[in-house]
């Protein structure tokens, strides 16, 4: 069975959208944010940022995890880029062998009424036997677009 789900996250920045679209386009911010976890230990991470380019992060589950060992890998195609407006890229998930997801995902920049930036994350997801689901997908963009406010406060 597969299980269909979207959600849409929508967050406030201070910084301007061009600011906050550089922390998804410059490959060392990417990974801080993005790639390197407390819970698992990056193996690898690789980004070609532009129309038709691929976004691919590697990260082995620690000891004590529900997998201990075991890479999850993160696949990314850019469908398209507007510099600091949007980005829109499908992504699929892996753990081992298992593929558990297949996701389109859309993130809308725009000026909030602060000067700030208004980020709107909408992902469109197809979950499969053994996924995490739509709830716990959205509970981590969640978390990423929080370690992303993080790196932009720096």
């Amino acid at each position: 069975m597969v299980t269909h789900g979207t959600f849409i996250i929508e967050r406030g920045f201070a910084q301007a959208p061009e600011r906050v679209f550089a922390a998804f386009q410059n490959p060392a911010k990417k990974r801080k944010w993005f790639a390197e976890s407390k819970g698992m230990d990056l193996e690898s991470h690789e980004l070609d940022f532009r129309v038709g380019g691929a976004e691919v992060t590697r990260s082995r589950f620690r000891e004590g995890s529900p997998f201990p060992g075991v890479v999850m890998t993160n696949h990314s195609t850019y469908l398209d880029i507007v510099p600091g407006e949007r980005i829109v890229f499908a992504y699929t998930m892996t753990i081992g062998d298992n593929r558990i997801s297949a996701s389109l995902a859309t993130i809308e920049l725009t000026v909030a009424p602060s000067g700030g930036t208004t980020l709107k994350f909408t992902d469109q997801g197809a979950y499969f036997p053994g996924s995490d689901g739509p709830a716990m997908r959205e509970h981590g963009w969640a978390k990423l677009l929080e370690s992303l406010a993080a790196e932009l406060a720096d």
